[in-house]
C-alpha cells in the first residue's frame, strides 16, 4: 500500500468527479423527512467507477490497518456496505460477512451472514454516516451475537451533530475516509461550487432543520 497517497483527498475528488456526492446549494434536494439538503450522496456509484473504487477500497484497508490493527473480520452493512467489505477484506486477506437490515423469514432466519465467532474482533464497513441510526443497529446486532465491535470504517460522513451524539451514546467509534469539510473545500477549489457556498454547506451540516442556509 502506498502510504504517500492521501486517500481521503483522492476519495473526495473521485466522489465529486463521478457524481456520487453531488452538491446543489442553489437547488436543494428534499429528503424523505422533508428536510432540504444541498448535498446528495450515492456511494454505490463508486462500484462502477474502478479508479475511484480502487482509491476507496485501499483507503478503507488503510483505516482498518491503522485504526483497528486487532481486527479479525469485516462486516458490511446491508446493502451498501457489502461490496466494500468484500473488496477491502480481499485486500487485507480477512474474512468478511454482512448484517441484514432484518432477519430472513425463511431458512435459518439469519440476520448475520458469514461465520462469526464469540468474542471475535470485527470492524463494520459502511458507505455513508449521516444520523448514525442504521449503522448503530448493525453494531448492536453484532454485539448481541457476541462480537467485539472495534468500530466502523466508513467512506464518507456528514459529521452531523445528531450522528456524532448517537455514536458516542452507543459507544461506537467511526473513522471515515472523507467528510463534508474536506469535500466542500475541494469542491470550491475545483469549481464545483462557489467559495461562498462552503459556509452554506457547513451551516446545513451543523443544523439540517435550519433552512436559513438556502438564502
Amino acid at each position: 500500500m502506498n502510504s504517500s497517497v492521501d486517500y481521503g483527498r483522492e476519495a473526495a475528488l473521485g466522489l465529486l468527479k463521478i457524481g456520487a456526492v453531488f452538491l446543489r446549494p442553489d437547488e436543494p434536494f428534499t429528503w424523505a423527512s422533508g428536510i432540504k439538503s444541498p448535498i446528495y450522496c450515492d456511494n454505490r456509484l463508486t462500484l462502477t467507477a474502478p479508479e475511484v473504487r480502487n482509491v476507496i477500497e485501499n483507503g478503507l484497508a488503510e483505516i482498518v490497518r491503522r485504526e483497528y490493527p486487532e481486527a479479525e473480520a469485516l462486516f458490511g452493512t446491508s446493502t451498501a456496505g457489502i461490496a466494500h467489505a468484500a473488496i477491502t477484506g480481499h485486500i487485507l486477506g480477512m474474512p468478511m460477512g454482512y448484517v441484514r437490515s432484518g432477519a430472513k423469514d425463511h431458512g435459518r432466519q439469519n440476520r448475520i451472514e458469514g461465520r462469526l465467532e464469540k468474542g471475535e474482533k470485527v470492524v463494520v464497513i459502511e458507505d455513508l454516516i449521516s444520523t448514525g441510526g442504521s449503522v448503530i443497529e448493525v453494531v448492536e446486532a453484532l454485539r448481541e451475537e457476541g462480537a467485539e465491535v472495534l468500530g466502523i470504517a466508513s467512506i464518507f460522513t456528514y459529521g452531523m451533530k445528531k450522528g456524532l451524539e448517537r455514536l458516542a451514546a452507543a459507544n461506537v467509534r467511526n473513522v471515515s475516509l472523507s467528510n463534508l469539510d474536506v469535500l466542500a473545500a475541494l469542491a470550491a477549489e475545483n469549481g464545483y461550487i462557489r467559495q461562498e457556498d462552503v459556509a452554506r454547506l457547513l451551516k446545513f451540516r451543523d443544523n439540517p432543520s435550519d433552512e436559513s442556509w438556502i438564502g
